[in-house]
């Protein structure tokens, strides 16, 4: 198994953890039977990050002609549920319980693993391993949270209708956003010390990068965190937003006004988008993220921004490393 590093230290090898997934993964669907999936329905497991990954990994999949939908691990306990055609199990570590159990609980089904290393508890229980091979992760997960969409990604285009993307630009696009995007997050993480809240929010594919952010709010800065689809947050979960909580939104449309409004009303806002029309304004910081590829392509150069973000706000809570306070002890699998 790899080591855990710091998280703002992780944050940086992500260019280079994103070229040794390319690499590796490349390598490894050239032998992959995927016509499982390809006829689907897909079905996307994961728990806590990995289960944010499914989501975005979901989204991309849908666009690209395969029937596809994320589910928690827990919601396939039940062995006599047959949700789908084909199970793609996404465990970061390798080790979570919840999709090893869903997997185990099929041993006919057409199965599929997506974790950083091969050897680890999820690849015992599905019929194919997909190993990432990012590389070292941070707690909480980095290289492998934008190694498993990558990995995706690469997926759904041998699965899929390919998407035309050069996935060997990403690497390179990811040292620019770090290098261009650092100034800004290091606002927006100004602009939201100490919140007693802050809302994410984001639609089809950045529903997912939503969820991820607010995750990594809840265990890296511990601030109560929730993430929504665009459309949702408007139909009331937005009612208790004030000047003493903030909302993270990524995202180019129904995004962009949402933002200025709640900007308008004096709640602190920041937008992660590829739009270069939209400024800085009184409650709003605005990270430009250069479109990359449509879908999870963006969704990997948009998670970055969040992640400088909620590294500085960690660091100015004096929480430069995550260890979690509250471990339990039955949510992962012994290698």
């Amino acid at each position: 198994m790899t080591d855990r590093v710091p998280y703002r230290e992780a944050i940086a090898l992500q260019p280079a953890a994103l070229r040794a997934c390319l690499d590796a993964v490349s390598r490894q669907l050239e032998a992959l039977d995927v016509e499982p999936i390809t006829k689907g329905p897909a079905v996307l497991v994961g728990i806590g990050a990995s289960l944010y990954a499914a989501v975005v990994a979901a989204a991309q999949m849908r666009t690209q002609g395969i029937r596809a939908f994320a589910l928690p691990g827990t919601d396939l306990y039940d062995a006599s549920i047959d949700a789908g055609g084909a199970y793609i199990a996404f465990s970061a570590s390798g080790r979570s319980e919840e999709p090893a159990r869903a997997m185990e609980l099929r041993p006919n089904a057409h199965s599929y693993g997506i974790a950083k290393a091969d050897g680890t508890p999820i690849s015992r229980v599905v019929k194919h391993m997909i190993a990432t091979e990012s590389g070292n992760d941070s707690g909480p997960n980095t290289t492998s949270y934008l190694g498993s969409l990558l990995t995706a990604a690469l997926l759904a285009d041998k699965a899929g209708r390919p998407s035309a993307t050069n996935w060997a630009e990403i690497p390179d696009r990811a040292e620019a956003v770090l290098k261009a995007t650092r100034v800004q997050a290091d606002k927006a993480a100004k602009l939201f010390a100490g919140k007693k809240s802050i809302d994410c929010v984001g639609a089809g594919t950045a529903c997912g990068t939503a969820g991820y952010a607010a995750l990594l709010i809840r265990e890296a800065a511990r601030v109560a965190a929730q993430d929504w689809d665009t459309l949702n947050f408007l139909h009331g979960p937005m009612e208790p937003n004030d000047r003493d909580s903030g909302v993270l939104l990524f995202g180019n449309g129904r995004e962009v006004k949402l933002a200025r409004d709640l900007a308008g009303f004096g709640i602190p806002s920041v937008l992660v988008t590829s739009r270069a029309d939209i400024a800085d304004a009184d409650n709003l910081v605005v990270i430009h993220v250069p479109a990359f590829s449509e879908g999870i392509g963006d969704a990997i150069l948009q998670a970055i921004p969040a992640q400088l973000l909620i590294a500085t706000l960690s660091e100015d809570a004096g929480l430069p490393v995550c260890e979690f306070r509250y471990r339990q002890t039955d949510t992962k699998r012994d290698v």
